[in-house]
């Protein structure tokens, strides 16, 4: 008898489909003398295919046990495994322990498998603190936010010989996250030759997350990987296949752009060499707006502070918490004032000093709810004094579903640390501030959007505020040359998003920025939308599906 489905998930154990464990065992699995190890061998699937691809290379049955090993910290699941085996007239070394627990032994030919997937926030305590370790043991230096699979993959990796070959299924974050940039780095300087497998559709059925098979084999310095896309896992590419698509990286950088067409990587590259676009950060910096430690406590609605007594000095005129209100171009003193009639919370508490009896009255209500314990009020003082920055010159909202906005802070209000606030260089701020938020509509920047941030929980992309600065725009000379046409059309953009149509917005800008200052033909542009159309719904469907899981 299996587990049930929601035990599996709970320890991340997800079956694979006999088509990839048939296909990683062939690649791995090249010789009858080859020893072959399943860290977290569950059922014995991988076990099976490689005892099935050691028998057509001559292996003769007696000697399989010596050769066939597998670790699996679920005492069940590892029986069920062996009677898997004896099924078939079969028997392997199965271990049943943590594999973090495991000292390597590098003398495996081949490792292969599936290993556990337990997002970060179920993966804590012992289990989380063994797997650290194990990475560090191995040179990686693994973040809080890192999942199981990413320890697990350098662990594994320990376990080979220095020629051996790793064939194991990983989530599609290791091409995309942040916390698996020191992944990254580790396979290309451990391996001499990686190739990844992606699917056009679920590989696994029932499980909502995106999948890649890794190939890496040799010692050390690759730099680069070779891709195939494959329709699913009844499409997997022959090695001598002609469509593996060779991409060079550095260093722990995102391996993102393997995700989109040859034609339209290779114009997003050229584009962003080049002297049309700049970074955000050549305009100006960027910054995370005020962290309070209690919004509750220090964001008020009119009527609250006038309920509390406080006046003008005591209050600094904010946007409110969050980033829904933030749509168009401008934030301005209209919408501002509509937000603070309709009792949002547009005001920071900001008092000079204890002088008033209402502000006195303030702290001391704060006290009583122990606001001053939390760790942002503890360690400031006095704890009650939010540090609030400048007024920015463009708002930049860094967690959206669609599309990161930037608008014209013609409100002139504080941020809180729900949006980025953008300071832009004195020489630059009136162009900035006029045309930026309209010339980010371009699909060149928002692909580049796609390619610097990240998915985060529900499919949102976030950008982190090191990618932020990467976000490319029109560089100052572009968009200065383009002015003009860009007023002409501002009034066009503006009812194309009030009236949801971004494409329209978008098509509208494109025409002035990419075609009329840079002289694309209507093709490069539609590969480039295209390719950000592909991120984007990429990254929209996994939360979609994970939502629904």
């Amino acid at each position: 008898m299996t587990d049930p489905a929601a035990v599996r998930k709970a320890r991340g154990a997800f079956f694979t489909p006999a088509a990839i464990t048939a296909y990683l065992a062939a690649w791995a699995v090249r010789a009858a003398t080859d020893r072959v190890l399943e860290p977290s061998c569950g059922e014995a699937s991988f076990l099976l295919a490689a005892a099935e691809r050691l028998r057509v290379l001559g292996t003769p049955v007696d000697r399989l046990p010596g050769q066939l090993h597998g670790v699996e910290i679920h005492a069940a699941s590892a029986h069920r495994a062996a009677r898997a085996l004896a099924g078939h007239g079969l028997r392997a070394d199965i271990a049943v322990a943590d594999f973090f627990d495991c000292a390597p032994a590098p003398g495996f030919d081949a490792v292969i498998g599936n290993p556990p997937y337990v997002r970060y926030q179920n993966f804590s305590g012992p289990a989380r603190a063994r797997a650290q370790c194990a990475a560090l043991a191995g040179g990686v230096r693994l973040t809080g936010l890192s999942s199981s699979w990413a320890a697990f993959t350098i662990h594994a990796s320990r376990f080979l010989r220095p020629a051996g070959r790793l064939a194991i299924v990983l989530p599609g974050e290791l091409l995309t996250v942040n916390y698996a940039a020191e992944v990254r780095r580790f396979l290309l300087r451990r391996f001499a030759r990686l190739r990844l497998v992606l699917f056009d559709t679920r590989a696994f059925p029932g499980v909502l997350e995106e999948v890649v098979l890794l190939l890496a084999e040799g010692q050390g310095g690759a730099s680069h990987f070779e891709l195939f896309q494959a329709g699913s896992p009844d499409a997997l590419p022959a090695q001598d296949a002609p469509a593996w698509t060779e991409h060079r990286v550095e260093g722990g950088t995102k391996w993102t752009p393997a995700l989109i067409a040859a034609d339209a990587l290779s114009l997003y590259r050229r584009l962003a060499e080049g002297p049309g676009f700049a970074p955000l950060l050549d305009w100006g910096e960027t910054w995370l707006g005020a962290v309070t430690g209690n919004n509750a406590f220090f964001a008020l609605g009119r009527d609250e502070a006038a309920r509390l007594g406080l006046s003008g000095e005591d209050l600094l005129e904010i946007s409110p918490p969050g980033s829904r209100h933030l749509r168009g171009l401008v934030f301005d003193r209209r919408a501002w004032e509509k937000l603070a009639a309709d009792g949002a919370a547009c005001f920071l508490f900001d008092p000079a000093g204890e002088g008033s009896a209402a502000v006195r009255r303030r702290i001391e209500a704060g006290r009583r709810r122990r606001v001053h314990t939390a760790y942002k009020c503890r360690v400031r003082t006095p704890w009650w004094r939010v540090p609030v920055g400048e007024v920015p010159d463009l708002l930049l909202t860094y967690m959206d579903q669609d599309r990161p906005r930037l608008l014209a802070n013609a409100a002139r209000v504080r941020v809180l640390n729900s949006l980025y606030g953008v300071s832009l260089r004195p020489g630059l701020r009136r162009l900035g501030r006029e045309l930026l938020p309209l010339a980010l509509l371009n699909s060149f920047s928002l692909l580049g959007a796609e390619m610097v941030g990240r998915s985060y929980g529900g499919g949102l992309l976030k950008l982190e505020p090191g990618e932020a600065d990467t976000l490319p725009l029109p560089a100052p000379a572009t968009l200065l040359a383009a002015a003009p046409a860009l007023r002409g059309v501002r009034a066009a953009v503006v009812a194309a998003l009030a009236a949801g149509d971004d494409a329209g917005a978008t098509a509208l800008v494109d025409r002035v920025v990419l075609s009329g200052q840079l002289g694309l033909g209507d093709e490069q542009i539609g590969a480039l939308r295209l390719a950000r159309d592909l991120l984007s719904q990429r990254r929209r469907g996994r939360g979609r599906q994970r939502a629904g899981n």
